[in-house]
């Protein structure tokens, strides 16, 4: 009504005039333009937010006016003042972009006349493709003034390249017109592989190994999973496979393609690794699934290995079924495998304070990893550990009070291997602690003080696994307490060298560790790389940027993250992608964020990858988001990345995004959902998280898909969601395109999920299924996952709307406070398979369910408290020089399926290691897989570890797959 009442009254007298004139007077006269008039955006006159920018490609002029953003919203604007031939009618062109999917708004003004303008975009337009809209015109001879202006009615999100004055009807102008759908820039094939002419010698394939499925991989640009998905076809002539693999070392090795191909010639691949051309494959014709083997040297850990075709075409069907390494091994089941070790502090040996568990938002100990923490407040207080692996490098998560001003201060801790001081670890809070309401400024005037954590990073010589270490709390440390979250140690990989042909980015006048600005120099590189058809090389060192760094076509990598490093300055600086053929690699991010500010900050990785893209080895921490990938994107692999202390969302696949799979991501201490699929304007389409792990979101979800077509989350590991959260969420909050295809979330483990919502006053689930803008009819698979310590219900699914295919199958809910389910919409809801246990019942009931549940068969404990045929026995030796024995027998009493144990062990204890099981601790949550079944119908296990008390504390129940056993 706001909108009609304005529009009113500013057109209201134009109406009036020209029913005047209908009568009195003749019609308007079209101005004839010989030669369109046109005017650049970056030369007029900007206001209230508007900024020059030339991060998108196929602008005209020197760039183009964007910052019509929400903070902007009733304030930006732009104003054109041009020069009038001669009065008349004329067609005033706006070159525009508008990558959201969706009509935007905008408010023209024009000699008096206040006009709306709608702003329509395409289905999958990236910010590169750039829109024509003409406004038929009125316009006196002489000078006169133009302006766009982003007011309070309206919807904004536009970039403003260019106008012109015109002919009415001609829309050729300004800028060449519209950008042809078909060559948006920065779109397209990657071509950086094209020119590879060396051929690979082929030796016979070896038995065993690491295999790696080929329908497990990012399979993108025309590749697909055959029909029963057993495959993934490569007959298109652009067909691309990224395979993650994991090296046993990093010497060259055999590595086995297992394919068919019925073409009458060979086919042809290109084959890399971690990004890098290696050499053409030629594969020969098979009437069968055949092998071939060819060396590749590879790194050892994570890694990638990636067929291509490229561009040539076969007359045949082209299938690759897996890969195998002659030495490699396989990534643990569910989360990121990246070679570190992770110790909690309540786990280790301390004489410091252990705080007591809490779930309180603005609470320091809820904000840490497990809900506990440790406080070293006097002078040799300190906490140990013993290494598991050998180690030379350690990321402590920890917390030091703010300062007053709010800026933060520096603190140190000692690292100890006996008496010997091996290594200073800083302290800082100058990224951390933030205050207020959201988006939660950097005043402490302001109160609500939260976001207490940060992470700081040592190395040191190496030490084998068996070293105890001690981190203590020395004279150099002063009068602040420390509070210990976690440390987080690993083994570094040597520094790699530059590839050959590679732009050093110190030829172009970049310098290491001296806080001077290298952000041309890395820009002028990237120019000079992107021309000679190589790629930037970024030496050892910090180099500081103070803006984004453009990628387009080029690759960008360092000697890894441990030894190369891009500091920002002031929030900004980053690394910016505008099209296809983009790889970073080994490398860190290190931004200068101090607070959320959305329109003034940078992300550390961004934009429309377009195809053929690779992010591997990166660390991202403190900026605004980690990963931002952009509507364009077709064909994305991250693998390998690790995010800390961002402000806003960890990883985010926004709007039209195709075919991106972010793999072994960890993901930690983020200001917003920790990893995220918005189908914002456009669909994302198979997007795939797997192997995750996420820790600690402050705000907002582990992981979430709002909207898109046959997304996935998957073998993820997440933990301690805050305020406002899920473990993992599939919704359609915040208005995203409708779920289309099937939505998976499968083989995940959620521990302490969920959490309180204040602004509504509500609760949200371990898993939390929301139809709020759009129904969700659509599949929503969930199976194959644990779910662990809810702070509130197991699953919940709630909304205005319905979800009306809701699967659940082969799920345990392990402790709840509160429901088990709680479904209140309606729709059809089955459960088959769900194993339920340590519900604590509200009042009205176990469950909820507002819709149509279906029970396929299987559930046991949802329905109603149902008990395990089983019992466990512990017999535990005291504790002496902090370390324990326990002796685990557990007796099946009935029918029982064998399977997983597990318990809850108290504040302070940690389970190391164990006999005749395999076992792992997440906060308090110990669980054990027996190296044997139980058809003798009881089994003995011992367990190790150590404790902070002089007695291990007895578990006051054991769960057999889920379900709790009887008391011994």
């Amino acid at each position: 009504m706001a909108v009609l009442t304005r529009r009113r009254a500013a057109i209201a007298p134009a109406i009036a005039l020209a029913i005047a004139a209908s009568v009195i007077a003749p019609p308007p006269t079209h101005a004839a333009v010989a030669t369109p008039l046109e005017y650049e955006a970056e030369d007029a006159s900007l206001f209230g937010g508007a900024g020059v920018n030339d991060n998108h490609l196929g602008y005209s002029g020197a760039g183009f006016v964007d910052g019509f953003i929400l903070d902007h919203r009733g304030t930006a604007g732009v104003t054109f003042t041009v020069d009038v031939p001669e009065a008349g009618e004329y067609g005033l062109n706006l070159r525009y972009a508008n990558g959201l999917g969706s009509d935007m708004t905008l408010s023209q003004l024009v000699e008096g006349e206040d006009r709306q303008i709608v702003l329509p975009s395409a289905v999958g337009a990236s910010w590169s493709q750039w829109f024509i809209h003409q406004e038929a015109v009125e316009l006196e001879a002489g000078t006169q003034q133009i302006t766009f202006r982003f007011d309070a009615d309206d919807t904004g999100n536009v970039n403003i390249d260019a106008i012109a004055l015109t002919t009415i009807g001609d829309l050729s102008t300004p800028g060449g017109g519209a950008t042809d759908p078909g060559s948006v820039p920065g779109t397209g094939p990657d071509t950086r592989w094209d020119g590879v002419t060396a051929s690979l010698p082929t030796h016979s394939a070896p038995r065993g190994g690491a295999t790696y499925e080929a329908e497990s991989a990012l399979f993108a640009n025309g590749a697909k999973a055959t029909t029963d998905a057993s495959t993934v076809d490569l007959s298109a002539d652009r067909s691309r496979v990224v395979v993650t693999t994991f090296a046993a070392d990093a010497r060259a090795q055999l590595v086995t393609i297992r394919y068919r191909s019925t073409a009458t010639a060979p086919a042809r691949l290109v084959v890399g690794a971690d990004g890098v051309a290696l050499g053409a494959l030629s594969l020969p014709p098979s009437s069968g699934l055949r092998e071939v083997a060819v060396s590749v040297p590879l790194r050892a850990g994570v890694g990638t290995l990636e067929l291509r075709r490229t561009g040539d075409a076969i007359d045949g069907v082209l299938e690759l079924d897996a890969v195998r390494l002659q030495r490699g091994t396989a990534p643990a089941e569910r989360g990121a495998t990246l070679g570190t070790t992770l110790y909690e502090a309540e786990h280790g040996l301390t004489d410091g304070t252990i705080l007591a568990p809490s779930r309180t938002f603005r609470e320091l100990a809820a904000e840490a990893s497990g809900r506990q923490a440790v406080t070293l407040t006097g002078q040799g207080e300190g906490i140990a550990w013993t290494l598991r692996e050998p180690a030379d490098a350690l990321v402590l998560r920890a917390s030091i009070p703010d300062t007053a001003d709010g800026t933060g201060q520096h603190g140190v801790l000692g690292l100890y291997v006996g008496e010997r001081r091996i290594a200073d670890v800083p302290v800082s809070s100058e990224h951390s602690w933030v205050y207020g309401g959201y988006p939660y400024g950097n005043d402490p005037s302001r109160g609500g003080a939260q976001r207490y954590f940060d992470e700081t990073r040592t190395t040191f010589a190496k030490l084998p696994a068996g070293t105890t270490i001690r981190l203590q709390k020395d004279a150099d440390s002063g009068s602040l307490p420390y509070t210990v979250d976690l440390v987080e140690t690993e083994l570094r990989a040597p520094a790699l060298t530059a590839p050959a042909g590679y732009v050093d980015v110190r030829d172009h006048g970049a310098t290491a560790d001296d806080g001077t600005d290298d952000t041309a120099a890395i820009q002028a590189a990237v120019t000079a790389a992107s021309a000679a058809g190589t790629g930037v090389w970024l030496p050892q060192g910090r180099f500081t940027v103070s803006d984004r760094v453009r990628l387009v076509d080029v690759s960008i990598r360092g000697a890894g993250p441990w030894y190369s490093i891009i500091e920002g300055t002031a929030g900004k600086g980053g690394l910016y992608a505008m099209g296809s053929g983009v790889t970073i690699a080994d490398l860190m991010i290190d931004g200068d964020a101090r607070h959320r500010d959305d329109a003034r900050s940078d992300s550390g990785v961004e934009g429309n990858f377009g195809q053929g893209s690779l992010v591997q080895d990166v660390w991202i921490a403190h900026t605004k988001t980690g990963l931002w990938v952009d509507a364009g994107t077709d064909g994305f692999a991250a693998v390998g990345i690790r995010v800390r202390d961002t402000y806003a969302d960890g990883v985010h696949l926004h709007g039209g995004v195709t075919d991106a799979r972010v793999e072994h991501a960890a993901v930690r201490n983020t200001g917003d959902d920790a990893m995220a699929m918005w189908s914002s304007g456009g669909s994302v389409t198979r997007g795939t998280f797997s192997h995750a792990t996420v820790q600690v979101p402050l705000l907002g979800n582990g992981a979430a898909i709002y909207g898109g077509d046959s997304n996935r989350i998957a073998d993820s590991v997440i933990s301690d969601t805050l305020t406002a959260p899920a473990g993992i969420a599939v919704s359609t909050r915040f208005n995203p395109v409708p779920f289309s295809g099937t939505t998976v979330v499968e083989r995940n483990d959620i521990f302490r999920g969920g959490g309180w919502e204040p602004n509504w006053n509500t609760s949200f689930g371990g898993i939390w299924v929301f139809a709020d803008t759009s129904h969700i009819t659509t599949p929503v698979l969930i199976r194959h996952t644990r779910i662990v310590d809810s702070t509130y219900e197991g699953i919940l699914v709630s909304g205005s709307h319905w979800v009306n295919d809701l699967r659940v199958s082969d799920v345990t809910i392990e402790g709840t406070g509160s429901y088990a389910v709680a479904a209140r919409v309606g729709g059809d809801h089955r459960f088959r398979d769900v194993r339920v246990s340590g519900v604590s019942e509200p009042s009205d009931g176990r469950n909820h369910w507002w819709g149509t549940f279906i029970d396929e068969g299987g559930n046991t404990g949802l329905l109603a408290t149902e008990t395990a045929a089983c019992s466990v026995t512990v017999r535990s030796t005291p504790v002496v020089d902090g370390r324990y024995t326990s002796v685990v027998t557990i007796r099946l009493t009935g029918p029982a399926t064998p399977g997983v144990v597990s318990w809850r062990a108290a504040s302070g204890e940690a389970v190391l290691d164990a006999t005749a099981a395999t076992v792992s601790q997440n906060g308090t949550t110990v669980t054990a897989q027996l190296d044997r079944d139980l058809r003798a119908k009881s089994a003995t296990f011992v367990v190790r570890g150590t404790a902070n008390a002089p007695h291990v504390a007895a578990p006051d129940a054991f769960t057999l797959d889920g379900v709790r056993c009887a008391a011994p």
